[in-house]
């Protein structure tokens, strides 16, 4: 292998605004067993399965990623928890843990298959998750998803904890739904020792009609919570995009991320690749790099590796996401459930 070829492989990821990406997202199924109304239409048409990547190229792809920098890799979905042997996946990653090569490996999960999968994510030497829940109340909860049982997440949630995860609760924010349930939310959460990070709906995806009608600033909930809570800015970098407050009456920490009124792209360390091998550099950008066809090129990894570093030189500055009654439509045409935000 000559120095160059070498530098390919190993360089660091480095885009033209100076951002060095440390951070993969990684979609392994566009499926999932919700059909939550922000994020999926109620008639999801699905990839077909021939053109998923297999786990051992999805294996394959992160490491190479790896190899170049990352140090955090996020799985996740649609629910990464229903493509059908994923824990030989999580378990094959979890090698990068043990050498050093990789800080954190954890995933994104709506909690519906938790109960069944902790104890063995704990094993592979996961050590934090973040579950979607954006309701307590049952009923909220099944018109959210379309069919959902809260029990059933719950349930997850308590045997994640009990495997000795450390658990995040991830919650959409929507107008005139769950937005006056936010407190109750959040002193839930931090009672049990959890986080909450509040994240703002995005347009993403045709969903049909009404998005405008479900999105809520969070500059405006963080008000009405800075009048019952003392909200403490606090610097928390977890190389995620959220800012975390802590908060004085509960002693909990509560995350904002808010793509549509203070977007986080000056510090966006992250790509996200899809199950088909898709790389996605900007959430909020149409861009998309295709990385199968020189993943399945050659057996080694140096067309992989030029292919990724032309996309990490594309990137762009930011995304430009906008909801109005004027902008009625997806600002990008793929679903959230593609690349799993």
């Amino acid at each position: 292998m000559n120095a160059l070829s070498d530098a390919s492989l190993f360089g660091p990821m480095t885009d033209p605004f100076g951002r060095t990406i440390r951070y993969l997202r990684v979609s392994v199924t566009d499926r999932c067993d919700l059909r939550c109304f922000y994020c999926m239409s109620e008639d999801m048409t699905f990839l077909p399965k021939k053109d998923l990547l297999s786990l051992e190229e999805l294996d394959r792809l992160c490491s190479a990623f790896i190899a170049k920098g990352v140090r955090k890799v996020r799985l996740t979905g649609g629910e990464p928890l229903v493509r059908r042997n994923v824990m030989q996946l999580v378990r094959s990653l979890s090698r990068h843990l043990s050498n050093g090569a990789l800080d954190e490996l954890t995933l994104t999960t709506n909690g519906s298959q938790l109960a069944r999968f902790a104890g063995e994510l704990a094993d592979c030497g996961v050590k934090r998750i973040n579950v979607s829940l954006d309701t307590l109340d049952a009923d909220k909860f099944r018109a959210i998803t379309r069919w959902g049982d809260l029990g059933k997440v719950l349930e997850g949630i308590e045997a994640a904890r009990k495997a000795g995860l450390a658990v995040k609760i991830n919650a959409v924010a929507l107008k005139n739904l769950n937005e006056d349930e936010i407190p109750e939310l959040m002193r839930w959460a931090h009672g049990s020792g959890m986080a909450l990070t509040l994240i703002e709906v995005m347009p993403m995806g045709d969903i049909g009609d009404g998005r405008i009608d479900q999105y809520v600033p969070l500059s405006l909930l963080r008000a009405r919570l800075s009048q019952q809570f003392t909200l403490t800015d606090i610097a928390d970098d977890t190389g995620g995009p959220a800012r975390y407050v802590s908060v004085g009456e509960t002693g909990g920490k509560l995350g904002f991320i808010t793509p549509m009124t203070h977007n986080f792209c000056e510090s966006c360390n992250r790509v996200r690749i899809t199950c088909t091998g898709t790389l996605h550099t900007c959430l909020g950008q149409e861009d998309a790099s295709d990385l199968r066809k020189p993943l399945r090129a050659s057996p080694d990894n140096e067309l992989l590796s030029a292919a990724i570093d032309r996309a990490i030189g594309l990137k762009p500055k930011g995304h430009d996401f906008i909801i109005d009654r004027r902008h009625n439509r997806p600002s990008v045409s793929r679903h959230m459930s593609v690349t799993g935000g």
